[in-house]
């Protein structure tokens, strides 16, 4: 019995959508592969009780894309869309140098970076994602499809935003897709909170997805370029070419608007967001959009970050500087990287950590002692990182291990609600009704599955898979 195959793809003037759809039916399997026109994409197989079953679930599939607008096409004759690439505008600063305690260098300019106690993580712009230690070992890495935007945690779980549209889950053994963020959507960066993520992009738009990686909704923004989004409790923070604007979380409804210099970067605390700008300036904003602290630098601002309620507050500029003022705006130091300028920078423990141009990690010593001695010309030796030779990079994957027995874990199974795919805890002792935020990719109906934790989120209402995720047979 031959394949058949649908191609279909949607593509709009203006950087509007550019996306392809494509079903396979062979026998009783189909086959889905959809993602921006150019690219690889993703690609889901299930299998049917025969093959009229599997030719009537592409059928709906393909009437449904015809309805939002797609059409038939030929693979290859429309063209990939370039990804937006921050312009790299950088020169070795004048100031004494840091003392950086060690430093890796990833293979490309990377923006991506993640620390907590038990390690510190690196992405680039080849989609290479290094973990270390804070001994400054070489753990892991992982590969995903394109570029890394950044890394962002929501208590434990740890996503990676991608040039590919999609933001990766990296909890697990392997890393598996989390939110499908429309392919029209070039991602500038993103943050997550109790599993709604805010999206900030190319066009100065700014989205809330739900943990179903359902849109709660979507805004054009009020500038262009927006590179920051930080999301709470209550809103989320939007900084673009035109300011700050504070969104409700749940309804998209603007807050409030504050004028500041364009915005390359933002950082949040408990009780302020932070944005670095265009016009050499961090400026600190209430979460009610006052803006009461401004803290001056040389040159425009590419990154910022603050210890716990601002107590210092760091930028990094595109002349390889960083900076360290006090909670009072004052400025204690300048100093140079030596290996790029700080595309994005965390504070841990008396170090400044700083993700570069130069694709370098960047462990900095913060400490009083550290900064008054380089100060005076008195630095570490650095210490240069390397991988391992032949260390393994494990890539995303829509394979699911199976087993036949159910020690060590809470099993879920995929059913079918309103038309949907939803995961609910089957496992005593949970509430049945409540679904469960797992990847979409491998949910298929009526399967079981197997999960290492199942956590209640903060707001309630639905759990969260946490770990790793096998199949029941």
């Amino acid at each position: 019995m031959p394949q058949e195959t649908t191609y279909l793809e949607l593509s709009e003037e203006g950087g509007g959508a550019h996306k392809f759809y494509e079903t396979v039916v062979d026998g009783s399997e189909l086959t889905v592969r959809y993602g921006r026109i150019g690219d690889q994409g993703q690609v889901k197989t299930s299998s049917f009780a025969d093959n009229a079953k599997a030719r009537a679930a592409a059928a709906k599939k393909i009437g449904e894309k015809v309805r939002k607008g797609y059409a038939p096409a030929v693979p290859g004759v429309r063209q990939k869309r370039a990804v937006s690439r921050r312009q790299i505008v950088s020169t070795r600063s004048t100031a004494r140098t840091a003392p950086v305690l060690w430093r890796y260098h990833s293979g490309a300019p990377a923006f991506g970076i993640f620390v907590d106690d038990q390690h510190c993580m690196v992405g680039n712009e080849h989609g290479m994602i290094t973990t270390l230690g804070h001994d400054a070992q070489v753990l892991s890495q992982v590969r995903l499809p394109d570029g890394v935007k950044c890394i962002v945690a929501d208590d434990a779980w740890i996503y990676a935003g991608c040039d590919d549209g999609n933001v990766y889950d990296l909890s697990g053994k392997v890393p598996r897709v989390a939110y499908a963020i429309a392919p029209e959507i070039d991602i500038y960066w993103l943050d997550i909170h109790d599993g709604v993520l805010g999206v900030s992009d190319a066009g100065g738009g700014i989205s809330a997805v739900d943990h179903e990686d359902e849109f709660l909704w979507r805004r054009p923004g009020r500038g262009s370029s927006a590179w920051m989004v930080r999301c709470d409790d209550d809103a989320i923070y939007h900084g673009h070419s035109a300011g700050v604007t504070g969104f409700d979380w749940r309804t998209g409804q603007e807050l409030w608007n504050t004028r500041t210099g364009s915005v390359l970067f933002g950082w949040q605390e408990r009780d302020h967001v932070f944005a670095g700008t265009g016009t050499r300036q961090v400026v600190r904003l209430t979460k009610r959009g006052q803006a009461d602290l401004t803290y001056h630098c040389d040159a425009p601002v590419f990154s910022c970050a603050a210890t716990e309620n601002g107590r210092y507050v760091f930028a990094g500029d595109n002349h390889s500087s960083i900076y360290c003022f006090d909670e009072a705006g004052n400025r204690l130091w300048k100093l140079g990287t030596g290996c790029g300028s700080a595309y994005s920078m965390q504070y841990h423990d008396e170090r400044l950590y700083v993700v570069t141009t130069g694709g370098y990690l960047a462990c900095i010593d913060a400490s009083e002692p550290a900064i008054r001695a380089a100060e005076s010309g008195s630095v570490p030796q650095v210490v240069d990182v390397k991988a391992p030779p032949r260390m393994p990079a494990t890539a995303p994957s829509t394979t699911v291990e199976v087993v036949n027995h159910t020690d060590g874990g809470i099993v879920v199974q995929c059913v079918e609600v309103r038309g949907q795919l939803r995961i609910q805890v089957i496992s005593d002792g949970f509430h049945r009704d409540w679904s469960v935020q797992f990847p979409k990719g491998i949910r298929e109906p009526g399967a079981r599955y197997l999960v290492t934790e199942v956590r209640e989120s903060g707001r309630g209402g639905f759990y969260r898979a946490y770990g790793d995720i096998r199949r029941l047979r």
